[in-house]
């Protein structure tokens, strides 16, 4: 399902960070890791492109809302999927103003979901423009769909 794909997971919160890279490795996706949004940045830039990124919004020195703002305004258009235990009701808007490559995850959520969101959006992405592009490439046109607070 996820065969072959290169996906960045960003998060600070060392389990949480393991549990998702070990169910993205399950479903056969190349994984790099990233504890912070400078981090994940550093990680765009040196060992990219990637065809999906996974990250919290809660990180030290920049959060992932942060980083990826940074990466659209730069016009890269990776699919993303934001996750938070964090009850901010802006974020799911903030979230969706990044465009129709992202996702949101309230945290807990079922691996299920989380499946299901990564799935749908690569799906998506090989159904449209190539997302993988090294930063400065070509933006596209976006749009936010939300995917369940399980």
């Amino acid at each position: 399902m996820l065969s072959g794909i290169r996906v960045l997971v960003a998060d600070d919160d060392v389990h949480l960070l393991e549990v998702v890279c070990e169910v993205l490795t399950r479903l056969d996706a190349h994984v790099v890791r990233a504890a912070s949004g400078g981090d994940l940045i550093e990680q765009l830039a040196t060992a990219g492109p990637f065809d999906l990124i996974v990250t919290d919004v809660s990180m030290p020195w920049m959060s992932g809302l942060q980083a990826i703002r940074s990466t659209r305004a730069a016009g890269l258009a990776t699919p993303v999927i934001v996750m938070t235990a964090l009850s901010d009701p802006q974020i799911p808007e903030q979230v969706r103003s990044l465009g129709a490559s992202a996702v949101f995850l309230r945290k807990p959520f079922a691996l299920s979901a989380f499946e299901a969101a990564a799935s749908g959006l690569v799906g998506q992405a090989s159904r449209g423009a190539s997302p993988r592009q090294p930063i400065g490439g070509g933006a596209s046109a976006e749009r936010t769909a939300r995917r369940g607070d399980a």
